[in-house]
């Protein structure tokens, strides 16, 4: 048995601040995806990652019936021939190595579901966020919903509060354009939880509050804006100031050996960066007008382009 494919993704914008309910974009990452399989050959991976399924599946049980009900006999059946999780996202990156697991289980398991091609209404969709968020919890301890949701959908996403949601198109891919999203690969990966703790303790700060509730969701807003319609330049003005914000107020986020890295794209306008998730390790994310210039000066650091424009 193998599965279907589902497909990692990214918070464009947003990080932290759908936490407090401001905006969000989250888009698929189609280079990293994942899918349940039976083991053929037991190694350590496959070991490991049944494991840890078995691990989920004991949270799973404890779930409320009129949430979700799945389909224990198939679930146990496959876990007795060591299911595992077949899967290249790499895990602590803030690409939703986790959303993609969660739905793959529920695609493979659960009844009564509500399917892609259905008509989702908002209504639908909030529900099976509400769904998604529970059964990723586990992974977090607190989830929105929004990676497995994007992760079994595979569309664009505008997050407008956390009960609002909705499909967009987002600028077009030109895969001839000089301008491109990238993530650079910090070496070592993060870890969500203490993160967001440290982000929930700065949140109880009078200052940090005020910047989070207006300079911080405005200027997100802003280049969400830019973004969809396509306008490049308002978009690098918004970007060099968010990415100033972040500097400034989400230092233990950044590791401290990109901090100069993060500096010189503020201070050359070459490119700007910012927090790919949760930060702490995984993947930064940058923006530039001219990827060749940005590649230049960033030589020797490990670049993946994901979106062209």
């Amino acid at each position: 048995m193998k599965g279907p494919l589902f497909f990692a993704k990214i918070l464009l914008f947003g990080e932290y601040g759908i936490i407090i309910g401001s905006r969000g974009l989250s888009i698929p990452l189609f280079s990293f995806g994942g899918r349940l399989g039976l083991t053929k050959e037991e190694n350590e991976t496959t070991r490991a990652s049944n494991q840890s399924l078995c691990e989920y599946t004991q949270y799973l049980a404890g779930l409320p019936e009129d949430l979700l009900r799945l389909d224990w006999a198939a679930l146990k059946e496959d876990l007795d021939r060591k299911l595992y999780f077949d899967s290249n996202i790499p895990q602590g990156y803030g690409v939703g190595s986790s959303g993609a697991l969660v739905a793959a289980f529920y695609d493979r398991y659960a009844l009564e579901k509500i399917y892609p091609q259905d008509d989702l209404t908002p209504q639908k969709l909030y529900h099976l966020k509400n769904i998604f968020a529970t059964m990723e919890s586990h992974f977090h301890g607190q989830s929105s919903g929004l990676d497995p949701l994007n992760s079994y959908l595979s569309l664009p996403i505008l997050i407008h509060s956390k009960d609002n949601i909705e499909f967009t198109g987002i600028l077009e891919q030109n895969s001839s354009g000089e301008g491109a999203v990238f993530l650079i690969d910090t070496g070592t990966s993060g870890v969500t939880a203490p993160m967001v703790f440290l982000f929930m303790e700065y949140m109880k700060e009078e200052g940090f509050r005020k910047m989070m509730n207006y300079e911080f969701t405005q200027i997100t807003d802003l280049c969400i804006e830019n973004f969809l319609k396509s306008n490049l330049k308002s978009l690098f003005e918004n970007m060099k100031s968010l990415s100033t914000l972040v500097l400034q107020n989400f230092k233990p986020m950044i590791p401290s050996q990109f901090q100069g890295l993060w500096k010189k794209g503020l201070e050359t306008n070459a490119y700007y960066l910012k927090l790919c998730g949760s930060g702490g390790g995984g993947y930064l994310m940058g923006f530039t007008a001219d990827f060749i210039t940005a590649k230049k000066l960033m030589r020797g650091y490990q670049l993946e382009v994901v979106h062209y424009f």
